[in-house]
């Protein structure tokens, strides 16, 4: 395997929608898309030479909630550890955001059978005796 290197904040809308075709995300449209990338907190992907075979999105106020939106990896580059290195950059961007005497809650909703890999990163799954589960409602139009 080549070297990866991460970048921050540097993906193209076409790039994004290519690689969430490449993982079967939901389809967005390019506004969708633009929108997404121009709101997001914080953005990394890995590249190998000049294409993109990862990226990993933060959303949120980055002071009391982040969420880690669109953790994406290419199925010919996966099982290569550069999930981990994207999440673990997410990570490390979030623990800079933290002031001293503060916690920022750092959210996610993974695809079934994911767990683990989440799990080995320190998340843990709800619910728990003290959080209630997660909840989504989408909003069509």
């Amino acid at each position: 395997m080549k070297l990866v290197t991460l970048v921050s904040n540097n993906v193209g809308v076409d790039t994004y929608l290519e690689l969430r075709k490449a993982v079967n995300f939901k389809p967005l449209s390019r506004t969708q898309a633009k929108k997404a990338l121009d709101n997001s907190l914080y953005i990394v992907c890995a590249y190998i030479d000049a294409k993109i075979v990862g990226m990993g999105r933060l959303v949120g106020d980055g002071a009391v909630i982040c969420y880690i939106q669109d953790l994406m990896i290419h199925p010919d580059y996966q099982k290569y550890g550069i999930g981990s290195a994207i999440i673990e950059d997410l990570i490390e961007y979030v623990e800079n955001l933290c002031e001293d005497g503060t916690e920022i809650m750092l959210d996610l909703m993974c695809a079934v059978g994911r767990e683990p890999f989440y799990h080995k990163h320190g998340f843990i799954s709800r619910p728990t005796d003290k959080l209630g589960p997660g909840m989504i409602r989408y909003i069509r139009k």
